[in-house]
């Protein structure tokens, strides 16, 4: 029997917000982006009324199960931005926030469900279309502190940035980040708890 709600001990970080001075990126963090009174009213939200699904991707020669869970919600034209039935009003909210500080529209978004340790995602870039190949994405965490890897296409010689992205925190990869650098969310051995990533897109 569980004697705690897991959101007691989610940790929202004390970074502030940082804007990283790296090539071909725009890149920013914002801890503490939702209140933590927030995060755990969203993550609570978001964990039990979200219809998540498996889906499967092909690796190699074979198609497996991602490890990892989705949901998506998307619009189908610019009349519906404000009204669109599918979206839930806690989704609107934290969309309008993003765009708020940001002043970019973003009319998407894939949520993420890292259930355990066991869960993650490799190294990629987020598909794009030709005409929309610099997308902006604006990722936000609610739940356990996961550890998110960032490394440049073709300057290798450049380290890996690593940025912890706790309960709240917002992350903005604008410009040219998604074109000319791959991201991972490792798996870990660790016992985690789960974790909910929202990363609201620009479709076209």
């Amino acid at each position: 029997m569980m004697l705690f709600d897991d959101t007691e001990i989610f940790s929202s970080g004390k970074g502030g917000k940082r804007v990283f001075d790296v090539p071909d990126a725009d890149l920013m963090l914002i801890d503490n982006f939702f209140s933590k009174e927030e995060s755990d009213y969203y993550y609570n939200f978001l964990y039990h009324t979200t219809q998540w699904r498996e889906y499967e991707m092909p690796m190699y020669d074979k198609v497996v199960t991602a490890p990892r869970m989705i949901s998506w919600y998307g619009e189908t034209s610019r009349t519906d931005r404000k009204s669109n039935p599918d979206w839930p009003v806690q989704l609107l909210e934290i969309r309008q926030r993003v765009q708020q500080h940001t002043h970019i529209e973003f009319n998407a978004v894939l949520l993420n469900l890292y259930r355990d340790g066991s869960d993650g995602v490799g190294w990629h870039s987020d598909k794009t279309s030709s005409t929309n190949k610099d997308m902006n994405i604006a990722s936000v965490t609610f739940g356990e502190t996961r550890l998110f890897r960032l490394r440049h296409k073709t300057l290798k010689h450049l380290a890996p940035i690593e940025i912890p992205l706790h309960h709240g925190t917002f992350l903005l990869m604008a410009g040219h980040t998604n074109t000319y650098w791959e991201h991972q969310v490792p798996k870990t051995p660790r016992d985690v708890l789960p974790r909910i990533n929202l990363t609201f897109r620009q479709v076209r």
